[in-house]
C-alpha cells in the first residue's frame, strides 16, 4: 500500500520540473521561511514529506529510471520503512 499522504501526481509533477538540489532549497526555505519556491503548500510535514519524495524520484531519474519506475521505488521504500515500524 502506497503512503496514504502521498500525492503521486504532485510528486511527478515536482520531479519533472525540479532538480534536487532545487527541490532540497525548497525544503531548506520551507523550514527557514515558511513557504517555498517550489509552491507547495499545506501543514509543514506534508509539504516537506511532499518536496523530500519528489528529491527522491528526481534522483532515481538522474539514475536512469523512468518516472514511473521512480514512482513505484520510492513506494517500495516506503512500505519498507512502515513495514519496520509495525511490531511482529
Amino acid at each position: 500500500m502506497v503512503d496514504k499522504g502521498m500525492d503521486i501526481k504532485e510528486i511527478k509533477e515536482l520531479a519533472k520540473r525540479f532538480s534536487p538540489e532545487e527541490i532540497e532549497r525548497c525544503i531548506q526555505q520551507q523550514l527557514r521561511e515558511g513557504e517555498n519556491i517550489c509552491d507547495v503548500k499545506g501543514p509543514i510535514e506534508y509539504v516537506i514529506g511532499e518536496l523530500a519524495k519528489a528529491e527522491v524520484v528526481k534522483k532515481l531519474m538522474e539514475e536512469g529510471m523512468n518516472i514511473t519506475d521512480a514512482v513505484r521505488e520510492l513506494a517500495r521504500r516506503i512500505r519498507l520503512v512502515q513495514k519496520g515500524f509495525k511490531k511482529e
